[in-house]
Protein backbone atom coordinates (compact mmCIF):
# COMPACT_ATOMS: atom_id res chain seq x y z
CA UNK A 1 0.00 0.00 0.00
CA UNK A 2 1.12 3.43 -1.00
CA UNK A 3 1.53 6.20 1.52
CA UNK A 4 -0.06 9.35 0.41
CA UNK A 5 0.32 12.90 2.23
CA UNK A 6 -3.16 15.00 2.82
CA UNK A 7 -3.99 18.40 3.82
CA UNK A 8 -7.23 20.34 4.23
CA UNK A 9 -9.02 22.75 6.24
CA UNK A 10 -13.08 22.22 6.23
CA UNK A 11 -12.82 18.23 7.08
CA UNK A 12 -16.22 17.31 6.44
CA UNK A 13 -16.09 18.74 2.77
CA UNK A 14 -13.03 17.52 1.66
CA UNK A 15 -12.72 13.64 3.02
CA UNK A 16 -16.33 13.53 1.66
CA UNK A 17 -14.54 14.15 -1.77
CA UNK A 18 -12.76 11.27 -1.72
CA UNK A 19 -14.92 8.82 -2.63
CA UNK A 20 -17.29 11.69 -3.83
CA UNK A 21 -14.82 12.85 -7.00
CA UNK A 22 -16.64 12.56 -10.11
CA UNK A 23 -19.53 14.13 -12.40
CA UNK A 24 -21.78 13.83 -15.41
CA UNK A 25 -19.27 13.11 -17.89
CA UNK A 26 -18.81 9.98 -18.64
CA UNK A 27 -20.52 6.28 -17.50
CA UNK A 28 -22.95 6.99 -13.90
CA UNK A 29 -20.82 8.23 -11.20
CA UNK A 30 -16.83 7.61 -12.15
CA UNK A 31 -17.06 4.57 -14.46
CA UNK A 32 -15.74 4.24 -17.90
CA UNK A 33 -18.04 2.46 -20.33
CA UNK A 34 -15.53 3.86 -23.22
CA UNK A 35 -13.47 0.81 -23.85
CA UNK A 36 -14.20 -0.34 -27.33
CA UNK A 37 -14.79 1.38 -30.52
CA UNK A 38 -16.20 -1.25 -31.85
CA UNK A 39 -18.83 -1.33 -29.03
CA UNK A 40 -19.17 2.49 -29.13
CA UNK A 41 -20.46 2.83 -32.22
CA UNK A 42 -23.95 0.89 -31.62
CA UNK A 43 -24.13 2.73 -27.89
CA UNK A 44 -22.30 -0.64 -26.54
CA UNK A 45 -25.09 -2.82 -27.51
CA UNK A 46 -24.25 -6.47 -27.06
CA UNK A 47 -20.85 -5.83 -25.81
CA UNK A 48 -20.90 -8.56 -23.33
CA UNK A 49 -22.23 -10.97 -26.83
CA UNK A 50 -18.94 -10.33 -27.94
CA UNK A 51 -18.10 -9.02 -31.74
CA UNK A 52 -14.54 -8.27 -31.22
CA UNK A 53 -11.49 -8.94 -28.84
CA UNK A 54 -12.65 -5.72 -26.94
CA UNK A 55 -15.47 -7.80 -25.76
CA UNK A 56 -13.33 -9.79 -22.74
CA UNK A 57 -13.51 -6.50 -21.47
CA UNK A 58 -17.37 -7.31 -19.93
CA UNK A 59 -16.89 -10.84 -20.82
CA UNK A 60 -14.11 -12.86 -20.93
CA UNK A 61 -15.49 -15.73 -22.41
CA UNK A 62 -16.04 -13.90 -25.73
CA UNK A 63 -12.19 -14.52 -26.30
CA UNK A 64 -13.70 -18.32 -28.08
CA UNK A 65 -14.85 -16.27 -30.76
CA UNK A 66 -11.58 -14.52 -31.99
CA UNK A 67 -9.42 -17.92 -33.07
CA UNK A 68 -5.79 -17.57 -33.75
CA UNK A 69 -3.72 -14.42 -32.35
CA UNK A 70 -5.47 -11.09 -32.04
CA UNK A 71 -4.39 -7.96 -30.55
CA UNK A 72 -6.47 -4.45 -30.31
CA UNK A 73 -5.64 -0.52 -29.58
CA UNK A 74 -8.36 1.84 -28.77
CA UNK A 75 -8.63 5.54 -28.23
CA UNK A 76 -11.29 7.56 -26.87
CA UNK A 77 -11.61 11.42 -26.72
CA UNK A 78 -14.26 12.53 -24.13
CA UNK A 79 -15.28 15.99 -24.24
CA UNK A 80 -18.01 16.96 -22.19
CA UNK A 81 -19.61 20.62 -20.99
CA UNK A 82 -21.46 21.23 -18.00
CA UNK A 83 -21.81 24.82 -15.63
CA UNK A 84 -23.12 25.47 -12.46
CA UNK A 85 -25.46 28.15 -12.34
CA UNK A 86 -26.75 29.80 -8.67
CA UNK A 87 -30.61 29.49 -7.85
CA UNK A 88 -30.30 30.36 -4.06
CA UNK A 89 -27.08 31.37 -1.89
CA UNK A 90 -27.72 31.51 1.45
CA UNK A 91 -25.17 33.39 1.52
CA UNK A 92 -26.04 36.36 -1.56
CA UNK A 93 -22.43 37.61 -1.23
CA UNK A 94 -21.45 34.54 -2.86
CA UNK A 95 -22.47 35.16 -6.23
CA UNK A 96 -19.92 38.36 -6.70
CA UNK A 97 -17.57 34.68 -6.79
CA UNK A 98 -19.03 33.83 -10.11
CA UNK A 99 -20.51 30.98 -11.75
CA UNK A 100 -18.20 27.44 -11.58
CA UNK A 101 -17.74 27.74 -15.67
CA UNK A 102 -17.08 24.31 -17.40
CA UNK A 103 -15.89 22.22 -14.45
CA UNK A 104 -15.93 18.63 -16.32
CA UNK A 105 -12.83 18.21 -18.35
CA UNK A 106 -11.73 16.45 -21.32
CA UNK A 107 -9.77 13.02 -21.00
CA UNK A 108 -8.06 10.69 -23.14
CA UNK A 109 -8.95 6.90 -22.58
CA UNK A 110 -6.39 3.77 -23.82
CA UNK A 111 -7.60 0.45 -23.79
CA UNK A 112 -5.55 -2.44 -25.06
CA UNK A 113 -6.71 -5.77 -25.74
CA UNK A 114 -4.89 -9.22 -26.92
CA UNK A 115 -6.12 -12.71 -27.51
CA UNK A 116 -4.03 -15.87 -27.99
CA UNK A 117 -6.02 -19.40 -28.92
CA UNK A 118 -3.85 -22.20 -27.32
CA UNK A 119 -5.58 -25.20 -28.94
CA UNK A 120 -9.29 -25.92 -30.14
CA UNK A 121 -10.77 -25.16 -26.77
CA UNK A 122 -8.30 -23.25 -24.86
CA UNK A 123 -7.69 -19.16 -24.70
CA UNK A 124 -5.86 -16.68 -22.90
CA UNK A 125 -6.22 -12.79 -22.93
CA UNK A 126 -4.83 -9.84 -21.61
CA UNK A 127 -6.63 -6.35 -21.08
CA UNK A 128 -4.97 -3.47 -19.81
CA UNK A 129 -7.05 0.17 -19.67
CA UNK A 130 -8.88 2.38 -17.04
CA UNK A 131 -12.20 1.74 -15.87
CA UNK A 132 -12.82 4.22 -13.57
CA UNK A 133 -11.35 7.72 -13.75
CA UNK A 134 -13.14 11.46 -13.58
CA UNK A 135 -11.50 15.09 -13.64
CA UNK A 136 -14.07 18.08 -13.06
CA UNK A 137 -12.36 21.74 -12.17
CA UNK A 138 -14.74 24.65 -11.97
CA UNK A 139 -13.33 27.94 -12.10
CA UNK A 140 -10.92 28.45 -9.02
CA UNK A 141 -12.75 31.28 -7.83
CA UNK A 142 -16.65 30.45 -7.65
CA UNK A 143 -19.46 30.44 -5.43
CA UNK A 144 -19.29 27.19 -4.34
CA UNK A 145 -15.76 26.80 -3.65
CA UNK A 146 -15.82 25.69 -0.47
CA UNK A 147 -17.51 22.55 -1.57
CA UNK A 148 -15.07 22.02 -4.73
CA UNK A 149 -12.18 22.98 -7.08
CA UNK A 150 -10.04 20.34 -8.33
CA UNK A 151 -10.99 16.73 -8.35
CA UNK A 152 -9.40 13.78 -10.03
CA UNK A 153 -10.00 9.97 -9.74
CA UNK A 154 -8.16 7.81 -11.81
CA UNK A 155 -7.67 3.67 -11.93
CA UNK A 156 -5.68 1.40 -14.10
CA UNK A 157 -6.03 -1.90 -14.51
CA UNK A 158 -4.17 -5.10 -15.85
CA UNK A 159 -6.38 -8.36 -16.16
CA UNK A 160 -5.11 -11.36 -17.52
CA UNK A 161 -8.30 -13.64 -18.45
CA UNK A 162 -9.09 -16.94 -19.73
CA UNK A 163 -11.75 -18.61 -21.73
CA UNK A 164 -12.84 -22.54 -22.18
CA UNK A 165 -14.96 -23.34 -25.16
CA UNK A 166 -16.62 -26.32 -23.55
CA UNK A 167 -18.87 -26.76 -26.81
CA UNK A 168 -20.33 -25.18 -29.84
CA UNK A 169 -23.28 -23.67 -27.29
CA UNK A 170 -20.99 -23.29 -24.12
CA UNK A 171 -17.85 -21.13 -23.30
CA UNK A 172 -16.89 -20.14 -20.03
CA UNK A 173 -14.42 -17.09 -19.08
CA UNK A 174 -12.56 -15.49 -15.75
CA UNK A 175 -10.20 -12.61 -15.19
CA UNK A 176 -8.09 -11.48 -12.56
CA UNK A 177 -8.24 -7.78 -11.90
CA UNK A 178 -5.34 -6.10 -11.03
CA UNK A 179 -6.44 -2.39 -10.42
CA UNK A 180 -4.99 0.64 -9.13
CA UNK A 181 -7.15 3.75 -8.05
CA UNK A 182 -5.79 7.31 -7.19
CA UNK A 183 -7.92 10.15 -5.90
CA UNK A 184 -6.66 13.64 -6.22
CA UNK A 185 -9.09 16.44 -4.38
CA UNK A 186 -8.86 20.09 -3.67
CA UNK A 187 -11.47 22.38 -2.04
CA UNK A 188 -11.15 26.24 -1.20
CA UNK A 189 -10.71 26.59 2.89
CA UNK A 190 -13.05 29.63 2.73
CA UNK A 191 -15.63 32.19 0.94
CA UNK A 192 -13.36 34.78 -0.25
CA UNK A 193 -11.28 35.03 -3.70
CA UNK A 194 -8.29 34.60 -1.76
CA UNK A 195 -9.09 31.40 0.25
CA UNK A 196 -6.27 28.88 -0.08
CA UNK A 197 -6.85 25.68 -1.48
CA UNK A 198 -6.35 22.92 0.52
CA UNK A 199 -6.09 19.04 -0.50
CA UNK A 200 -5.96 15.59 -0.18
CA UNK A 201 -4.58 12.63 -2.58
CA UNK A 202 -4.07 9.07 -2.09
CA UNK A 203 -3.59 5.77 -3.57
CA UNK A 204 -4.21 2.07 -3.40
CA UNK A 205 -3.99 -1.09 -4.73
CA UNK A 206 -6.67 -3.56 -5.12
CA UNK A 207 -7.33 -7.46 -6.88
CA UNK A 208 -10.73 -8.08 -7.84
CA UNK A 209 -12.12 -10.94 -10.85
CA UNK A 210 -13.85 -11.41 -13.65
CA UNK A 211 -16.82 -14.26 -14.44
CA UNK A 212 -18.81 -14.94 -17.79
CA UNK A 213 -20.13 -17.14 -19.97
CA UNK A 214 -21.37 -16.93 -24.10
CA UNK A 215 -24.07 -19.30 -25.04
CA UNK A 216 -24.62 -19.99 -29.20
CA UNK A 217 -28.26 -21.61 -29.92
CA UNK A 218 -27.88 -20.96 -33.24
CA UNK A 219 -25.30 -20.22 -35.75
CA UNK A 220 -27.05 -16.56 -35.81
CA UNK A 221 -27.33 -15.91 -32.19
CA UNK A 222 -25.41 -15.18 -29.65
CA UNK A 223 -25.95 -14.14 -26.15
CA UNK A 224 -23.43 -13.18 -23.34
CA UNK A 225 -23.23 -12.36 -19.82
CA UNK A 226 -20.16 -11.14 -17.58
CA UNK A 227 -19.55 -9.93 -14.10
CA UNK A 228 -16.71 -7.76 -12.77
CA UNK A 229 -16.60 -8.29 -9.20
CA UNK A 230 -16.12 -5.53 -6.42
CA UNK A 231 -12.26 -3.99 -5.59
CA UNK A 232 -11.52 -3.26 -2.39
CA UNK A 233 -8.82 -0.14 -1.93
CA UNK A 234 -7.96 0.59 1.81
CA UNK A 235 -6.39 4.31 1.55
CA UNK A 236 -3.92 5.40 3.54
CA UNK A 237 -2.48 8.95 4.70
CA UNK A 238 -2.71 12.51 6.67
CA UNK A 239 -5.65 14.67 7.69
CA UNK A 240 -5.11 18.45 7.90
CA UNK A 241 -1.21 17.44 7.29
CA UNK A 242 -0.68 15.79 10.62
CA UNK A 243 -3.65 13.21 11.59
CA UNK A 244 -2.93 10.20 9.92
CA UNK A 245 -6.33 8.44 8.38
CA UNK A 246 -7.43 5.82 6.49
CA UNK A 247 -10.68 5.44 4.76
CA UNK A 248 -12.23 2.04 3.24
CA UNK A 249 -13.99 2.55 -0.06
CA UNK A 250 -14.98 -0.46 -2.02
CA UNK A 251 -15.23 -0.02 -5.90
CA UNK A 252 -18.42 -1.39 -7.19
CA UNK A 253 -19.19 -4.84 -9.32
CA UNK A 254 -21.38 -4.92 -12.51
CA UNK A 255 -23.54 -7.34 -14.84
CA UNK A 256 -23.87 -7.17 -18.36
CA UNK A 257 -25.98 -9.09 -20.07
CA UNK A 258 -25.49 -9.26 -24.05
CA UNK A 259 -27.55 -10.65 -27.13
CA UNK A 260 -26.07 -10.59 -31.07
CA UNK A 261 -29.11 -12.18 -33.36
CA UNK A 262 -28.08 -11.93 -36.80
CA UNK A 263 -31.32 -11.01 -39.08
CA UNK A 264 -29.38 -11.66 -42.42
CA UNK A 265 -26.19 -12.40 -43.89
CA UNK A 266 -25.20 -8.94 -43.60
CA UNK A 267 -27.52 -7.29 -40.83
CA UNK A 268 -27.11 -8.18 -36.90
CA UNK A 269 -29.02 -6.31 -34.23
CA UNK A 270 -27.48 -6.37 -30.84
CA UNK A 271 -28.64 -5.39 -27.48
CA UNK A 272 -27.46 -4.85 -23.68
CA UNK A 273 -28.48 -4.25 -20.10
CA UNK A 274 -26.32 -3.61 -17.17
CA UNK A 275 -26.55 -3.06 -14.07
CA UNK A 276 -24.07 -1.49 -11.69
CA UNK A 277 -23.94 -1.67 -7.91
CA UNK A 278 -23.16 1.72 -6.63
CA UNK A 279 -24.87 1.19 -3.34
CA UNK A 280 -21.29 -0.25 -2.73
CA UNK A 281 -20.02 3.39 -1.33
CA UNK A 282 -23.34 5.02 0.41
CA UNK A 283 -21.69 4.82 3.63
CA UNK A 284 -17.51 4.69 3.73
CA UNK A 285 -16.29 5.53 6.76
CA UNK A 286 -12.74 7.61 7.95
CA UNK A 287 -10.80 6.38 10.87
CA UNK A 288 -7.94 7.66 12.67
CA UNK A 289 -5.35 5.80 12.27
CA UNK A 290 -3.54 6.85 15.90
CA UNK A 291 -6.14 6.00 17.54
CA UNK A 292 -8.40 3.17 15.83
CA UNK A 293 -11.43 5.57 16.16
CA UNK A 294 -14.14 7.07 13.43
CA UNK A 295 -12.42 10.50 12.58
CA UNK A 296 -14.70 13.46 13.43
CA UNK A 297 -16.67 15.71 13.29
CA UNK A 298 -17.99 13.17 10.01
CA UNK A 299 -16.60 10.24 10.40
CA UNK A 300 -19.33 8.87 8.30
CA UNK A 301 -19.94 9.26 4.20
CA UNK A 302 -23.41 8.67 3.11
CA UNK A 303 -23.24 9.45 -0.12
CA UNK A 304 -26.61 8.04 -0.55
CA UNK A 305 -25.16 5.81 -3.71
CA UNK A 306 -28.00 4.32 -5.71
CA UNK A 307 -27.83 1.41 -8.35
CA UNK A 308 -26.63 2.33 -11.85
CA UNK A 309 -28.63 0.74 -15.04
CA UNK A 310 -28.12 1.14 -18.58
CA UNK A 311 -29.78 -0.40 -21.51
CA UNK A 312 -28.97 0.13 -25.68
CA UNK A 313 -29.92 -1.57 -28.56
CA UNK A 314 -27.94 -0.93 -32.43
CA UNK A 315 -26.87 -2.87 -35.22
CA UNK A 316 -23.99 -3.30 -37.70
CA UNK A 317 -24.61 -3.45 -41.82
CA UNK A 318 -21.87 -5.32 -43.96
CA UNK A 319 -21.83 -2.49 -47.04
CA UNK A 320 -19.43 -4.54 -48.80
CA UNK A 321 -17.30 -6.94 -47.82
CA UNK A 322 -14.77 -4.10 -46.33
CA UNK A 323 -17.00 -1.83 -44.55
CA UNK A 324 -19.53 -2.22 -41.63
CA UNK A 325 -21.71 0.59 -40.59
CA UNK A 326 -22.97 0.94 -36.94
CA UNK A 327 -25.39 2.57 -35.54
CA UNK A 328 -27.34 2.48 -31.34
CA UNK A 329 -29.15 4.11 -29.26
CA UNK A 330 -28.98 3.73 -25.33
CA UNK A 331 -30.64 5.25 -22.33
CA UNK A 332 -28.53 5.36 -18.72
CA UNK A 333 -30.21 5.78 -15.23
CA UNK A 334 -27.56 7.93 -12.81
CA UNK A 335 -26.36 6.33 -9.68
CA UNK A 336 -26.59 9.69 -8.32
CA UNK A 337 -30.26 11.01 -7.32
CA UNK A 338 -31.40 14.62 -7.33
CA UNK A 339 -30.90 14.30 -2.70
CA UNK A 340 -27.13 13.25 -2.73
CA UNK A 341 -25.91 15.42 -5.58
CA UNK A 342 -22.99 17.83 -4.87
CA UNK A 343 -20.78 20.19 -7.10
CA UNK A 344 -18.00 17.24 -7.42
CA UNK A 345 -21.25 15.01 -8.74
CA UNK A 346 -23.94 16.82 -11.08
CA UNK A 347 -24.57 13.70 -12.42
CA UNK A 348 -28.17 13.34 -14.13
CA UNK A 349 -30.06 10.78 -16.17
CA UNK A 350 -28.68 10.77 -20.25
CA UNK A 351 -29.68 9.20 -23.28
CA UNK A 352 -26.42 7.88 -26.02
CA UNK A 353 -26.53 8.21 -29.64
CA UNK A 354 -23.83 6.51 -31.29
CA UNK A 355 -23.10 5.85 -35.10
CA UNK A 356 -19.95 3.71 -36.09
CA UNK A 357 -17.78 2.26 -39.53
CA UNK A 358 -15.75 -0.24 -39.33
CA UNK A 359 -12.92 -1.20 -42.31
CA UNK A 360 -11.39 -3.98 -43.55
CA UNK A 361 -7.89 -2.86 -44.72
CA UNK A 362 -6.38 -6.35 -45.16
CA UNK A 363 -7.09 -9.32 -44.35
CA UNK A 364 -5.28 -9.39 -41.21
CA UNK A 365 -5.92 -5.25 -40.56
CA UNK A 366 -8.99 -2.98 -39.81
CA UNK A 367 -9.88 0.05 -38.06
CA UNK A 368 -13.15 0.84 -36.24
CA UNK A 369 -14.35 4.33 -35.94
CA UNK A 370 -17.14 5.65 -33.60
CA UNK A 371 -19.01 9.30 -32.42
CA UNK A 372 -21.47 9.04 -29.65
CA UNK A 373 -23.32 12.26 -28.48
CA UNK A 374 -24.27 11.79 -24.99
CA UNK A 375 -27.34 14.19 -23.99
CA UNK A 376 -27.64 14.64 -20.36
CA UNK A 377 -31.64 15.27 -18.52
CA UNK A 378 -31.17 18.93 -16.71
CA UNK A 379 -31.59 19.17 -13.33
CA UNK A 380 -31.26 20.84 -10.00
CA UNK A 381 -28.52 20.71 -7.90
CA UNK A 382 -29.71 21.64 -4.03
CA UNK A 383 -27.31 21.01 -1.09
CA UNK A 384 -29.75 22.21 1.61
CA UNK A 385 -29.92 20.74 5.21
CA UNK A 386 -31.89 17.44 3.10
CA UNK A 387 -28.46 16.86 1.81
CA UNK A 388 -25.95 14.86 3.21
CA UNK A 389 -23.10 16.89 2.06
CA UNK A 390 -24.54 20.44 3.48
CA UNK A 391 -22.59 22.02 5.91
CA UNK A 392 -24.26 24.96 7.64
CA UNK A 393 -24.48 27.69 6.71
CA UNK A 394 -23.66 27.11 3.25
CA UNK A 395 -26.84 26.04 0.87
CA UNK A 396 -26.58 26.35 -2.47
CA UNK A 397 -29.15 25.45 -5.14
CA UNK A 398 -27.99 25.90 -8.55
CA UNK A 399 -29.13 24.91 -11.75
CA UNK A 400 -26.93 22.21 -14.08
CA UNK A 401 -26.44 23.45 -17.28
CA UNK A 402 -25.38 19.83 -19.73
CA UNK A 403 -24.84 20.98 -22.94
CA UNK A 404 -23.72 17.51 -23.77
CA UNK A 405 -20.54 14.95 -24.17
CA UNK A 406 -19.09 14.28 -27.26
CA UNK A 407 -17.03 11.00 -27.46
CA UNK A 408 -14.98 10.35 -30.52
CA UNK A 409 -13.17 6.99 -30.70
CA UNK A 410 -10.54 4.88 -33.49
CA UNK A 411 -8.83 1.47 -33.05
CA UNK A 412 -6.60 -0.59 -34.45
CA UNK A 413 -7.51 -4.80 -35.42
CA UNK A 414 -4.68 -6.47 -36.23
CA UNK A 415 -4.77 -10.65 -37.04
CA UNK A 416 -1.37 -11.36 -35.87
CA UNK A 417 -1.36 -15.23 -37.80
CA UNK A 418 -3.45 -17.23 -40.10
CA UNK A 419 -5.99 -19.34 -37.78
CA UNK A 420 -8.20 -21.34 -39.02
CA UNK A 421 -11.92 -20.10 -38.72
CA UNK A 422 -13.67 -21.77 -35.53
CA UNK A 423 -16.07 -23.74 -36.90
CA UNK A 424 -19.39 -24.80 -35.49
CA UNK A 425 -22.08 -27.56 -35.79
CA UNK A 426 -25.49 -27.41 -35.32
Amino acid sequence: MARVSRHAALAAISVAALCAASSSAFAGAFGLREQSATAQGMSFAGAAAGGSASSLFWNPATMTQNPGITAEFHLTAIIPTAELEPTYLAIPTLARLGNSGDLAKDAILPATYASYQINDSLFLGLYVGAPFGMTTKPNPVWYGQAYARTTSVRSYEVEPTVAYKVNDFLSLGAGVRLNYFDVRYMSATGLTPFSPTAGLEGDSYGVGFSLGATFTPTSGTQIGIGYRSMVSHDLEGKFAGAIPIKAHIVLPESVSLGLRQRITDDLTLNATAEWTKWSRLRYPRVYNDMTGTLLGPAPFLPLGYDDGWFVSVGGEYKVTNQLTARAGVGYEWSPISAEVRSPRLPDTDRIWASIGAGYQITDRIAIDLAYTHLFPMDDELNIDPGNPNYKAPLRIDSKIDNAGIDIVSVALRIQLNDPKPVVRKY
